[in-house]
């Protein structure tokens, strides 16, 4: 076991031990379990900024877990894609625990709502590290299950209804991949990621993993909210807290849904002509179909959730490519979409907040009682649109090289239309909230607490300097590591210690 290994489970065990101690002295401790969230997630954020320079330094990590050496025993894996995935989701998760601490006040159960939040945050770590599909199934649901009590935490009718139907089509979901799971057990008789790519590789396919590889699609295809599965996703981001519907948008359908689907087909099944034509579909589908929904939205979290499936379709379009450039180029915004989407989520929580209104329409001028707030939207807004030099430009553009360059100029085509409608939405949403004359009821308008105008002036920066990750000598130490790890199930295997071939 390489040096540093010994690291990887505390992705899971340092969340879950503060979710355990908030359930028990959350509420007798004043103030204890919005302190314990911050310096959790900042200690998570440190640790996979070292993981990241460990796999860039060391190559990919394997954590045996019991020293049960696998495909016998569970193995935890630290790759570049695992590192990628870590410091976006633990980076999103100490900006939201941070603007929690004086958001929430206004919601009763504060310490529950904390434990909730690092059990969601244990399960997509979880899911991340996990190396093997049991074990990816059970943190898959520990997210699931916490982001559905999450939802329905201010037990608002609406709010209560949306976390039912989340529910339903999250449970139809892992219903499919559990399916999916068992037909690859029973066919490769290996649970172990590596192990089963190898066996794949070695066995040849069969007419099997036609009907997983679909399983796996509708199942993790409902996870991440690619269209047609997307139903759900409006009710449960617009109706869950402000940072839950950040944290869910941020990064849960990107580790649940996103990563786990294209980690299995990279990395095990291995990614088919015809599944990559799929993907390529269902994300310009999702890009096109997300923008013109959102379009005619007046509640201002509604169109950021549809904005959210069209976003997530230039992730789905540049990895289902299958060429380095749109690789690089879908992990790169599925990075900027977790800084930027997370900050508008902010934002909108920012102006329910202080008036507590979320209608376009009966808004006006509040950049003049609320500064900071339209300041970092407006920062976002200019990200999500692709203007440069914003890190959202810099990757809708290498998505755009890349399926000009793979030779699909309609894909390109649609991409470069839905950034224009997406700077069109968001035009209209800077000019009915923050610009134009002020509202008279908006008269007494105050900014947000300090710790709420923190995390936002710090999303914004990271979206405003994010383009830097494509530089020479950052893009190797990082984006290029991510990408580096979506290659067939044998060369998977390679890269891990004691998992070669057989």
């Amino acid at each position: 076991m390489k040096e540093g290994a010994a690291l990887v489970p505390w992705f899971v065990v340092i969340p879950l031990a503060g979710a355990f101690v908030n359930a028990l002295l959350g509420r007798r401790v004043q103030g204890m379990p919005a302190l314990a969230a911050v310096v959790i997630t900042f200690a998570l954020m440190g640790l996979s900024l070292w993981a990241a320079r460990s796999v860039y330094m060391d190559g990919a990590l394997l954590y045996p877990v019991g020293g049960w050496q696998p495909p016998v025993g569970i193995a935890m894996v630290l790759d570049g894609m695992t590192s990628f995935m870590l410091v976006t989701v633990n980076t999103v998760a100490f900006a939201i625990a941070v603007y929690s601490r004086d958001y929430m006040e206004r919601y009763t159960s504060k310490g529950l709502f904390f434990t909730l939040f690092l059990l969601m945050l244990t399960g997509m770590n979880g899911v991340i590290v996990a190396g093997d599909l049991f074990n990816l199934y059970v943190f898959l649901e520990i997210a699931a299950v916490s982001s559905y009590a999450l939802v329905a935490f201010g037990t608002e009718r609406h709010e209560l209804e949306a976390a039912f139907k989340y529910a339903v089509m999250g449970t139809v979901g892992s219903l499919f991949i559990l399916l999916g799971i068992v037909l690859l057990y029973g066919y490769t008789s290996t649970l172990n990621l590596a192990d089963m790519g190898l066996v794949l590789a070695e066995q040849g396919k069969h007419d099997l993993i036609a009907m997983v590889s679909v399983l796996f699609l509708v199942g993790f295809g409902l996870k991440a909210a690619l269209v047609p599965f997307h139903s759900w996703l409006p009710d449960a981001h617009s109706s869950a807290p402000a940072p839950i519907s950040a944290m869910l948008s941020g990064v849960l359908i990107k580790s649940l849904g996103i990563y786990a689907l294209f980690r299995i087909f990279y990395n095990v099944l291995g990614m088919t002509p015809m599944v990559s034509s799929v993907l390529m579909f269902l994300g310009t589908l999702s890009m096109v179909i997300g923008a013109l929904l959102a379009l005619g939205q007046r509640d201002l979290k509604r169109l950021l959730a549809y904005s959210s499936v069209s976003q997530i379709g230039y992730v789905v379009l540049g990895i289902g490519l299958g060429t380095p450039l749109g690789i690089l180029g879908g992990l790169f915004h599925l990075f900027n979409h977790s800084m930027f989407k997370t900050l508008l989520f902010l934002n909108s929580g920012a102006v329910e907040y202080a008036t507590g209104n979320r209608d376009l329409k009966r808004m006006g001028g509040l950049a003049r009682k609320m500064p900071v707030t339209g300041t970092t939207n407006f920062v976002a807004a200019v990200s999500i649109a692709g203007i440069p030099p914003f890190g959202g430009f810099w990757s809708k553009l290498l998505i755009i090289m890349a399926a000009v360059q793979a030779g699909y100029l309609g894909y390109a085509l649609w991409a470069a239309l839905v950034s224009v409608l997406t700077l069109a939405m968001f035009a209209r949403v800077m000019k009915n909230a923050f610009f134009g004359e002020l509202n008279e009821r908006w008269r007494e308008v105050r900014e947000v607490p300090g710790l709420m105008q923190a995390s936002m002036i710090g999303l914004a920066l990271v979206c405003i300097f994010s383009g830097i990750l494509i530089m020479p000598g950052i893009k190797e130490a990082f984006l290029n590591q991510a990408s580096a790890s979506f290659h067939g199930g044998p060369r998977y295997a390679e890269m891990l210690p004691g998992q070669g071939p057989r």
